[in-house]
């Protein structure tokens, strides 16, 4: 591994190390992620800087904070390294370009929404709407994605998903989905593109269903089950953004008669 990858690497556990405040504070109406500092959640106790770097103070303080002994949770070295490693991977795909900052700053985004999906079943608009316009404005310097194919992307992957909604609640009288996964949607096509949006509502539709059985047969609640599905939209729009070329590939294969 060469300097500037390992610095990519540290870059972003750093940055997983900011994005866990985010996770943490977010949906608490009226918290700041900046203020105050880090501190246990349970002890309130400042956490010192070197009880503070990332994925490593969690192995040497032996998941427990150092005041309290309180068990850490595991999302904390866990969102560390996934940042980390995304952002090596994006490194390695794009150097130091725009579409390495574009795409960094996509991921790290899909990692919030991942989280706080899963714990509170919300999509921050703080995320999605700012998300919108961001991928959009991204467009213009990326040279993957057109503006043109930007815009359609977002028309679409808010469209597609609004449809699915009025129709679900047209039918059954009762709500489906949120706007959340809607906008959350619409991000992923400013970002990605229109072509991509295909593969990202059937993977997407494909895990949820995996996991909602599961889910049903283990809560045994049957049809009333709740399971959030903004993090297999990020998933999805994540596995399209690194393997893009294999998918199509893929689907190349697939469609092309022998």
């Amino acid at each position: 591994m060469n300097l500037l990858a390992l610095f990519a690497f540290i870059f972003g556990a750093l940055v997983g190390s900011f994005l866990n405040v985010v996770i943490l504070r977010l949906p608490s109406p009226g918290a700041s992620i900046i203020f105050p500092a880090s501190h246990c959640p349970k002890c309130r106790a400042a956490i010192r800087w070197y009880d503070n770097i990332p994925i490593l103070s969690f192995i040497l303080l032996g998941r427990r904070c150092r005041a309290c002994k309180t068990p850490i949770a595991w999302q904390y070295p866990l969102v560390e390294l996934s940042m980390a490693l995304l952002s090596l991977a994006l490194f390695n795909r794009y150097f130091i370009s725009p579409a390495f900052a574009g795409y960094f700053i996509f991921c790290a985004a899909l990692l919030v929404v991942i989280f706080i999906d899963l714990h509170h079943q919300i999509i921050p608009d703080v995320i999605s709407l700012p998300g919108i316009g961001l991928g959009l404005a991204f467009s213009l310097l990326n040279p993957f994605v057109s503006w043109q194919d930007s815009a359609i992307g977002l028309l679409a992957g808010g469209g597609v998903l609004y449809a699915v909604a009025l129709s679900y609640f047209l039918l059954t009288k009762k709500e489906g989905m949120g706007g959340g996964d809607i906008k959350l949607l619409a991000m992923i096509g400013a970002f990605l593109g229109w072509q991509g949006l295909p593969f990202i509502i059937f993977c997407s539709s494909l895990l949820g269903s995996v996991v909602g059985i599961g889910a049903m047969l283990k809560q045994k609640k049957g049809g009333k089950t709740v399971i959030p599905y903004g993090p297999f939209l990020s998933i999805a729009a994540l596995l399209y953004l690194f393997f893009q070329e294999e998918i199509f590939l893929c689907i190349r294969a697939f469609m092309l008669p022998a």
